[in-house]
């Protein structure tokens, strides 16, 4: 495993499950740094009251100096990393694509090739099935 964050708090994005039956991801999308200070990592803002992450905010703030940037701008910039077994020919293997959920066979997906055999591999939502051919 490459530069695995340590902490869920420098993740945007993180996941570890099972990809058919044999493969196993480990993906994350780590915080970018503030590009004011250069301190502290951008994220979601936190609610006041109660403590916890705006899911649904439009926009990223830094915790450092209150820097703030619209999603639009930074997501595009942000890449996805991932640590995999390929469900197809059993390589292990670590790999950078773009954050940006993709249709995978009729299922919005995070993929990327298994550096070995070429193959596509697809991180969808939770719960989502890829539609089997018929």
């Amino acid at each position: 495993m490459e530069d695995m964050p340590k902490s869920m708090d420098e993740c945007i994005y993180f996941t570890n499950r099972k990809v058919e039956d044999t493969g196993k991801v480990i993906a994350w999308v780590t915080k970018p740094e503030c590009p004011e200070c250069g301190k502290g990592r951008m994220g979601k803002p936190v609610d006041e009251k109660t403590g916890k992450v705006k899911v649904r905010a439009d926009y990223y703030v830094c915790p450092e100096c209150g820097h703030e940037e619209k999603k639009a701008d930074i997501e595009p910039t942000l890449s996805l990393e991932a640590d995999y077994t390929c469900p197809y020919c059993g390589n292990k293997g670590h790999t950078t694509t773009e954050y940006k959920r993709k249709s995978f066979q009729g299922v919005k997906a995070y993929v990327f090739k298994c550096e070995k055999c070429g193959k596509k591999i697809p991180i969808t939502k939770k719960l989502k099935e890829i539609k089997k051919k018929k």
